[in-house]
């Protein structure tokens, strides 16, 4: 089965976050990652996409691409809301950090997981969070 080099799934309600999960679990997969690498990625996915369901008002997409160096397949996440913004992304990233009341690990965890991680926000504007996995080629 061939897949797609690149896609988007709109986050509007919690299903799109269990078929943003789904779709990429299928891309990781048939691309060559393994099994752990896989978890990592979908678990990343199953975080960001949650974000922007609870941090946005559900108003947001994620993008997803295959990226190719010789002897490297990584695939890149890219997660776009239209939300009130994150107002100090440094604090946002440390562990035990929480704006929801949960446990504090969301984007620590994340950035933990993949191999590159890059965030963007405006107050008032949105955030978009960008993070990639790298692994062997098949």
């Amino acid at each position: 089965m061939a897949i797609e080099e690149t896609g988007e799934n709109p986050i509007k309600n919690e299903g799109d976050i269990v078929t943003c999960r789904k779709l990429i679990r299928n891309v990781a997969t048939t691309a060559g990652f393994g099994m752990t690498d896989v978890t990592r990625i979908v678990t990343a996915v199953s975080e960001l996409a949650r974000n922007v369901y609870v941090h946005a008002g559900s108003d947001g997409v994620m993008r997803w691409q295959l990226l190719y160096q010789p002897g490297k397949i990584g695939i890149q996440l890219v997660f776009e809301d239209y939300g009130k913004g994150i107002p100090d992304i440094d604090q946002a990233i440390e562990a035990g950090f929480t704006t929801a009341g949960t446990m504090g690990m969301g984007l620590s965890g994340v950035k933990r997981l993949m191999d590159e991680m890059h965030i963007q926000s405006e107050l008032g504007i949105g955030t978009t969070i960008t993070v990639a996995k790298w692994g062997r080629a098949k």
